[in-house]
């Protein structure tokens, strides 16, 4: 079939766009796409069923993971297959033979999009594409940043650097990332762990959807941000499955008229016979209106199998000099690094939004700046040389949003020069929790130090600091710099703060009473233990921390007193009813009551069976009570649960003396011994 011949052509102003289309005779009106109606709907279905997911989370308490890409990372980064794992893989398959549906048909950030540009449209508002050549790959660079960094960083560099290091000591080594190892998770308890609060969701919106779809014009965030769609573009180019065109083609241009994906369909089409532009997202809204019924979807060579264009390469005019692309490219950069992060707050793609956001508003200041016309939208910015009050009212907006983006900047640049201390300030929490607490060396004291002066730089203006906004983070890693510097009392004070502003937390309330006892303030201590367990009878670890203080006292009567009154606060799904379970069990074998510490020691594994140390325990509690052989079962099972522990290997041993088997007693000494000399590999991550 050959495509169509090169008509003659006028410029024509369509709905989002200029473009050139052809004249044909008579003007015909172009009509009103049905597939944006069905395809709204299926984005409305399928922000419903997000809804409802979230509804069922919260009702039970257990669902699916999220059904997001972005929760690959997780596999990438830990091995952890989850639904979003499985459901980026058949994205990417199915785009592989269908091309990018997925962006159009499934994809709520699209239907953002869609909808502010619909309202945009309904209020006369019309944004154009903006076009560079540099940009375009932003979302590819962030999909390999988030997809196969990980990967190069934990398999690549890190053994590199250790090699490295080992010659050379002077070349430091890469801190190795986690364990890596293959697990699933497609059921969750935790599924807003990964999602940010209504505090960044609702400037998301705003960013997202009305300000690229604003600036860029439709789909601007898929096509400058999205690091999602740096996979499906490329991936588009092999599939089979494209909009396609047939003899009726007239070249009237209604098909590009339409296209919010912003593709020009009908030249496209008339070079190759299909469209092969890897922006389009089979919305099918060209196929829709075409008058002659030219258009359709259907299987055939694939965008990388095009060929050359019949008569000349479709036109991409980008709006950049190659000057520009580069210092535009340098200037997305830059406000990407500013804003990603800061505050705690940002996530990556709400990041990448607002860094091109900013690039095009720079731009555009740039232009006010150095051009005699220029215009956004409907609005004159300057002409014939002279600045327009709507010029004035841009240059004041930009200029502030420019400044605001370079605030964020330093404000994170603070905070990476003190995390970057604060990471070198390595004293063990047992030290400094000590009865006589371990002083760091000058040198850690420095780090410590400059690590607090940062933060403190960085931090709420109300506090002291340059940042417009509080970090919880941040008081909590100053207030443990403090007590690594044994000032308790500002540690304290810290993390009241935190507590204050942010509400109680289990692990700040503990710690919060360690450093009233490290100060001798015991009766304050205890009111304070006291005061949270009747306000907050879940935060297992304040409670924790006091039957250990107890425990330590001797008044083991009153910890078991606590630890049976916090359990009956807890409900059994709770971490928190095992966790002092397994607490009263030891506390009632120190006491002696060995029938009822076995009786729980049981009940715990009846919760979680597969704890080497609850078997240890209960084999150390049958001992005591003389039942020796019933010990020796329950220690083969921790054995067998953790065969490199070096501490259940000596228990074994100790429990085989006592058992009369001096020389399997050796063996397993021997095992612990090797254990120790040589600890079990652990996986990276």
């Amino acid at each position: 079939m050959e495509p169509p011949a090169l008509p003659s052509t006028i410029m024509s102003a369509t709905a989002d766009t200029s473009v050139t289309l052809p004249v044909l005779g008579e003007k015909r009106a172009i009509r009103k796409s049905r597939n944006a109606r069905r395809r709204a709907i299926v984005l409305g279905v399928v922000q419903l069923l997000m809804i409802i997911h979230f509804v069922q989370w919260m009702i039970t308490g257990r669902t699916v993971s999220p059904v997001e890409p972005s929760e690959s990372m997780e596999f990438v980064s830990r091995g952890v297959l989850n639904a979003g794992a499985i459901f980026f893989a058949v994205a990417l398959l199915s785009t592989l033979i269908l091309g990018r549906w997925f962006c159009g048909w499934g994809c709520h950030m699209v239907m953002l999009q869609d909808l502010c540009g619909w309202m945009m449209r309904r209020v006369g508002i019309h944004p154009k594409p903006f076009r560079s050549r540099l940009l375009v790959y932003v979302p590819f660079v962030l999909a390999l940043y988030m997809f196969a960094w990980p990967a190069v960083y934990r398999w690549g560099l890190v053994p590199l650097s250790a090699r490295l290091h080992a010659w050379v000591d002077a070349i430091p080594a890469l801190p190795a990332p986690g364990q890596w190892q293959f697990s699933t998770a497609v059921i969750t308890t935790d599924f807003w762990h990964t999602f940010p609060g209504v505090f960044v969701a609702v400037p998301f919106i705003l960013v997202c959807g009305l300000a690229t779809v604003y600036f860029l014009g439709n789909k601007g965030l898929c096509t400058y941000a999205c690091p999602y769609g740096g996979f499906f573009a490329p991936f588009e180019q092999y599939a089979p499955g494209r909009i396609r065109v047939n003899d009726a083609c007239e070249q009237c241009g209604h098909c590009t008229a339409v296209c919010t994906s912003n593709v020009r369909v009908h030249e496209e089409v008339r070079e190759y016979g299909m469209v092969v532009d890897p922006g389009c997202m089979k919305c099918l809204d060209c196929v829709s209106v075409c008058p002659n019924d030219a258009l359709s979807f259907g299987l055939g060579r694939p965008a990388v199998a095009r060929g050359k264009a019949r008569h000349q390469e479709p036109s991409r005019r980008p709006d950049l000099t190659v000057i520009e692309e580069i210092v535009l490219a340098l200037v997305f950069f830059g406000s990407f690094v500013a804003v990603r992060g800061v505050y705690n707050a940002v996530p990556m793609l709400m990041a990448a939004g607002v860094a091109i956001c900013v690039t095009f508003v720079a731009f555009k200041l740039w232009q006010v700046v150095r051009r005699p016309n220029v215009n956004l939208h409907r609005f004159r910015l300057k002409y014939h040389g002279s600045i327009t009050r709507s010029g004035v009212v841009y240059t004041a907006l930009a200029s502030f949003v420019v400044l605001l983006t370079a605030h964020s900047g330093a404000v994170n640049a603070l905070e990476y020069v003190a995390d970057r201390a604060d990471g070198r300030v390595t004293i063990a929490r047992a030290a400094v929790f000590a009865a006589s607490p371990t002083r760091m060396s000058d040198e850690m004291a420095a780090d410590a130090d400059r690590a607090l002066r940062h933060y403190r730089l960085a931090g709420w203006f109300m506090d002291g600091g340059i940042g417009l906004l509080p970090r919880a983070d941040a008081d909590v890693r100053q207030a443990w710099l403090h007590a690594c510097r044994h000032d308790f009392d500002e540690a304290e004070r810290l993390l009241r703060r935190r507590n204050a502003r942010y509400g109680r937390q289990d692990t700040m309330c503990r710690d919060i009473a360690l450093f009233m006892r490290l100060q001798m303030r015991d009766d304050a201590a205890r009111e304070y233990y006291q005061e949270i367990f009747d306000a907050e009878p879940s935060f297992y670890l304040t409670l924790d921390g006091y039957l250990s203080w107890l425990e330590a006292d001797g008044e083991i009567d009153e910890a078991i007193r606590m630890c049976r009154a916090g359990i009956e606060q807890q409900d059994r799904d709770e971490p928190g009813y095992l966790y002092l379970l397994r607490r009263l069990s030891l506390l009632l074998m120190i006491q002696g009551e060995l029938d009822e510490a076995i009786e729980i020691f049981e009940e715990t594994l009846g919760i979680e069976s597969d704890n080497p140390s609850a078997y240890a325990m209960l084999a150390e509690a049958h001992r005591r009570r003389g039942d020796l052989d019933q010990a020796l079962e329950m220690m083969k099972v921790a054995v067998d649960l953790a065969p490199e522990s070096a501490s259940i290997a000596d228990a074994m041993a100790e429990l085989l003396d006592e058992l009369g088997r001096p020389e399997d007693a050796a063996t397993f000494r021997s095992r612990a011994e090797d254990i120790r000399a040589h600890p079990p590999a652990t996986h990276q991550h």
